[in-house]
């Protein structure tokens, strides 16, 4: 099964996923392009599509064929695999693991502190 293929995905599925593949981010297409980071959301949104000479730019700058953006045939990109992780999302857990080890770590101290107060109170 093809997993850019019309019965999946849309167009702006495809675009999506070659501006992903292409590791650029709406902004940047949208700068390169010369439009609107508006338009590039509304088009991956499919809300609306862009006109032929920024469908063959799109085609250019993403490395994809106008056929498989349009269609799904021709070149285009290929299926994400299961282990396929963005570098983004991957960003974001390892930001979480640092907060959380140094809201352990500040936890940690603070038992300390309490178990000294307590040891206090004993003697």
């Amino acid at each position: 099964m093809d997993w850019y293929g019309p019965d999946k995905a849309t167009f702006g599925d495809r675009l999506a996923a070659a501006r992903e593949n292409s590791n650029l981010s709406q902004n940047d297409l949208a700068k390169r392009l010369g439009v609107k980071n508006s338009t590039i959301k509304s088009w991956e949104n499919d809300n609306s599509e862009p006109r032929a000479n920024r469908l063959s730019m799109l085609a250019g700058l993403l490395n994809v064929s106008i056929t498989w953006l349009i269609s799904a045939e021709g070149s285009g990109v290929e299926a994400p695999s299961k282990l396929d992780r963005s570098a983004d999302s991957l960003q974001e857990v390892v930001k979480e693991l640092r907060i959380l080890r140094l809201n352990m770590i500040k936890s940690v101290e603070r038992i300390d502190k309490l178990e000294e107060k307590l040891k206090a109170y004993r003697k």
